[in-house]
């Protein structure tokens, strides 16, 4: 099942390190504190059992959102590369 994970950590060590658990399992980042991927249900419960051990007592939030077929199907993206021309972009 796709699986989207958000977290928002301000120590920098846990951070990094909640970001390689997170690559460990096979999720991709879409950005700094955003990964995406394909969980089953087993794992995700084992990563977020990995997640919360580590962050302990730290200030910080940690959010995992299974996404159905059709949310997935559903999803609404934009994606673009920087334009070769400046003036192209405008």
């Amino acid at each position: 099942m796709k699986c989207l994970l958000l977290y928002d950590i301000p120590d920098d060590k846990i951070r990094g390190k909640i970001a390689t658990f997170c690559l460990d399992y096979g999720l991709d980042r879409l950005q700094y504190s955003a990964f995406l991927g394909d969980l089953s249900s087993n794992h995700q419960e084992e990563l977020m059992l990995k997640l919360t051990k580590r962050l302990g007592k730290a200030a910080g939030k940690i959010d995992l959102f299974p996404l159905c077929r059709n949310d997935w199907r559903s999803r609404i993206s934009i994606e673009q590369t920087e334009a070769a021309n400046p003036k192209e972009a405008e």
